[in-house]
């Protein structure tokens, strides 16, 4: 087996442990609120967001994976250096996060190392401004989206049901809330996974594999899902405790506005081939229905405390992906 073979199956394996990982660091946007408001125990909730994880590719196209392998960096520019450092970048800011229980973006951590990798290549001139800007505008949008869908949410329940006793309104939100968890599920593994499919199409098509035209083989598409299906089987606890009862406390109805909008975000950025963050989406729900309550139910220092890893989080990737970029120079080719 030659050596360019063995650096296109190293860099696809180190792809799949971003995403492994990026299911174990993510699992909690899954099921954080299902798991607080005590409708499912942990050990069950996971399982559940694992298998809506991996059967999300039957519901959505390949429009992220689309936009994450030829819409950040020019592909002409990408190279195994680019992806090794790109990758690295991100793997290491989420266990850098993860061991801290910060429940940062995994997503916005893969751009941004593809972003500071493609930058140590081939400067200003290697990004794709129009695709970055897109996804920049999407730091801002899914958390806004997720907090106004969920206000209005709540706002709409509370009016349908404020003839209803109380513990029937929570007997029939127990309920509701195993759809809005699947939901929310789907349009995390819809999401998160592609970018990993992207990252590895990009690849394949840098070594000559696809052919002229840019395309996500089937291989690719179960593997990913499959990676990141298993890595949420392993969740993320500490991650857990920050976004389900950190934030504000949830009961059912409140959960499942949260999961129900923020689910319905993630749709429509899928849909427009936009990689937006699930933890910056279910973060914005989340405040959304502890804010429809009342403002002081939620912990706006932990709110703070979020957004200011947002803002780190890509610039953080990308420097840590251009040092392993420069590093890569002494073993990749």
């Amino acid at each position: 087996m030659d050596q360019v073979l063995l650096i296109l199956i190293f860099l696809i394996l180190v792809a799949l442990a971003f995403d492994f990982l990026n299911g174990l660091h993510d699992a909690a946007n899954s099921i954080a609120t299902i798991v607080s408001t005590r409708v499912l125990s942990p050990q069950y909730a996971v399982g559940w967001a694992a298998f809506f994880n991996f059967i999300a590719f039957l519901f959505f196209g390949l429009h992220v994976a689309q936009t994450v392998g030829t819409g950040i960096v020019a592909p002409n520019l990408v190279d195994d250096r680019v992806i090794f450092g790109a990758l690295m970048g991100a793997i290491s800011w989420n266990v850098i996060t993860w061991l801290a229980g910060i429940p940062s973006s995994s997503s916005h951590a893969l751009i941004g190392g593809l972003v500071g990798a493609g930058l140590s290549k081939g400067g200003l001139d290697a990004i794709v401004w129009k695709g970055l800007a897109k996804t920049g505008a999407a730091i801002i949008g899914s958390p806004l989206f997720g907090f106004l869908l969920a206000l209005v949410l709540v706002l709409i329940v509370a009016w349908t049901f404020r003839r209803t006793a109380p513990f029937a309104v929570d007997r029939i939100f127990r309920g509701l809330q195993f759809v809005s968890a699947s939901l929310y599920s789907l349009g995390h593994g819809g999401n998160d996974a592609q970018k990993t499919m992207g990252i590895i199409a990009v690849l394949l098509y840098s070594h000559g594999q696809l052919g002229d035209k840019f395309y996500v083989p089937f291989w690719v598409v179960i593997t990913c899902q499959a990676a990141m299906g298993l890595g949420t089987l392993f969740g993320g606890w500490r991650i857990v405790h920050t976004m389900g009862s950190r934030i504000t406390r949830l009961q059912p109805v409140q959960g499942f506005c949260a999961e129900t909008g923020g689910a319905i975000t993630l749709f429509g950025a899928t849909a427009l081939g936009i990689p937006v963050s699930t933890t910056h989406t279910i973060t914005g729900a989340i405040v959304g229905v502890g804010a429809a309550r009342r403002m002081s139910a939620v912990r706006w220092n932990v709110a703070k405390d979020i957004v200011v890893a947002w803002i780190v989080t890509m610039p953080a990737a990308g420097a840590i992906a251009a040092f392993f970029y420069w590093l890569s120079g002494a073993f990749i080719p």
